[in-house]
């Protein structure tokens, strides 16, 4: 893997494995839909792509759970299946967010950055433990990699390479 591979988060799959078809694949992608999941990914049509991976900041049930993560950056990964080389080329855009209003909502501005990054939050609470020291217990948890990791882990095992783009066109 070179220095650019690096920088782009491009990874191959594992030796030996057969790449399946692109309709398989895509899928698989759309097999990673849950309701328990703080992302969706859905189709690109009208967005220069063929999948779109992103958090649910919008949908009701997720608001609060983006409110409290205090993230400070919403991700987008736009896909595109390029069929006879194997490959999925993927676009990370990021943009920062806000908090507003009363009740607070996300804001999310229309100004937006490109390339693979990461974001994690934690909250923690001090407390007594059992054994009457004092502990610190995760109390909650956010970390951008939910995002992408499954992605990639699913492009990988279908015997696909995930190639970031940073520059030029999806």
């Amino acid at each position: 893997m070179g220095l650019f591979d690096k920088l782009t988060v491009t990874q191959h799959p594992p030796d030996g494995v057969s790449p399946v078809p692109g309709e398989e694949l895509r899928a698989a992608l759309l097999g990673l839909n849950q309701s328990d999941v703080p992302y969706v990914i859905r189709y690109g049509g009208g967005e220069q792509c063929d999948l779109v991976a992103e958090w649910r900041l919008t949908e009701p049930a997720w608001q609060q759970v983006f409110v409290q993560s205090q993230i400070t950056h919403a991700v987008r990964i736009r896909m595109r299946l390029v069929n006879e080389d194997h490959e999925l080329r993927a676009l990370e855009e990021q943009w920062e967010v806000s908090r507003v209003g009363s009740p607070t909502r996300l804001q999310v501005p229309p100004e937006y950055t490109r390339g693979p990054s990461r974001t994690v939050s934690r909250e923690w609470t001090l407390g007594r433990g059992q054994n009457g020291g004092l502990e610190a217990t995760e109390t909650f948890r956010f970390d951008s990699a939910e995002l992408r990791s499954p992605l990639q882990d699913t492009v990988l095992k279908s015997g696909w390479t995930w190639r970031g783009v940073v520059f030029g066109k999806l």
